[in-house]
Formats: C-alpha cells, sequence, structure tokens
C-alpha cells in the first residue's frame, strides 16, 4: 500500500523539502502543494523507469571490452593514416546496410555506442521494423567484411550479453 503512495520515498522527501525550501516562509497552501507535488512526480517517475533487462555472462562481456578495445586502438591508427595523408585518394568512404538480428534496446543502445566510438564509423539510423542499421564507414573497402564483422564481432556477443 505504501509502496504504491511513495514509489520513490527518498524523491517524494527531497521534492517536498527543496518545495517549502523555495517558497519562502511557510503557508498551509504551500504545504498542501508541496505534498501534491512530493506525491505526484514520483508517480510519474515509476512511469518512467526502464524494464529490467537480464545481463548475463560475463565473461562475454570481458571479451566485448577486448575486442572493441583492440578495434579502437586499430581504428585509430587506420583513421590516423587516411588523416595524415598516406591513404588520402584510396579511400572511399560511404553507407551500409547492416541486417541485425539483436532486438534488445539495451543491446542495440550498446551496440550504437560501440561502433559509434570506434574511430572511422558512425552509428546512423536504425529501423526497428526491418532490423536494419545505416552504418557510414569512412574507409568502406568491402561492404560484406563490414557485415560480417559487426555482425560476427559484436552482434553475436551482445545476443549472449542480452537474451
Amino acid at each position: 500500500m505504501i509502496r504504491a503512495l511513495l514509489p520513490h520515498p527518498l524523491l517524494a522527501l527531497g521534492l517536498f523539502a527543496s518545495w517549502l525550501m523555495l517558497n519562502g516562509p511557510i503557508s498551509t497552501g504551500d504545504l498542501a502543494l508541496g505534498l501534491v507535488v512530493a506525491l505526484a512526480i514520483p508517480q510519474v517517475m515509476r512511469r518512467l523507469e526502464p524494464d529490467r533487462s537480464g545481463v548475463r555472462s560475463p565473461a562475454t562481456i570481458l571479451r566485448l571490452v577486448g575486442y572493441v578495445a583492440v578495434d579502437v586502438v586499430r581504428s585509430n591508427y587506420a583513421v590516423a593514416t587516411i588523416i595524415l595523408g598516406r591513404r588520402r585518394h584510396q579511400r572511399r568512404s560511404g553507407f551500409i546496410h547492416v541486417p541485425l538480428d539483436l532486438r534488445n534496446r539495451y543491446g542495440l543502445a550498446v551496440l550504437a555506442i560501440i561502433l559509434t566510438s570506434t574511430p572511422g564509423t558512425l552509428w546512423v539510423q536504425y529501423d526497428r521494423p526491418s532490423g536494419r542499421l545505416l552504418l557510414h564507414v569512412l574507409d568502406l573497402t568491402e561492404e560484406q567484411e563490414w557485415i560480417d564483422l559487426i555482425k560476427g564481432r559484436y552482434e553475436r556477443l551482445l545476443l549472449e550479453i542480452f537474451p
């Protein structure tokens, strides 16, 4: 019963105290309005709570972190050689569509962070109904190699972590 009325008791207490401190001399109206705010806002926050997502396989998480670290260093070197001019005229940037089997929104968020933080790639758009990711690649040599890399190296592990 109390948990239904106060899903976030510390938030309610903080809001009530803040309301009273910000409104100067305390009146009955301030107390009543502060109480309404303190009870209403936590109810709104309840609606914003994310779904519980079971994360599995700590060993897979460590393996993924290792792959990402290696790929970031490798990509930094590749982008530096392009920018510094050694391969400036040889590069061809472009967009590719990657069909994803991953549907878990937390897994997709992690994949977006990985791809965007890796120099030379940028997550552009994700189409939820088709599961297709639009990715920009700075040095696009072979489209299928990029698709295989993302699906085999990242998505496969993320599917293990986020069932």
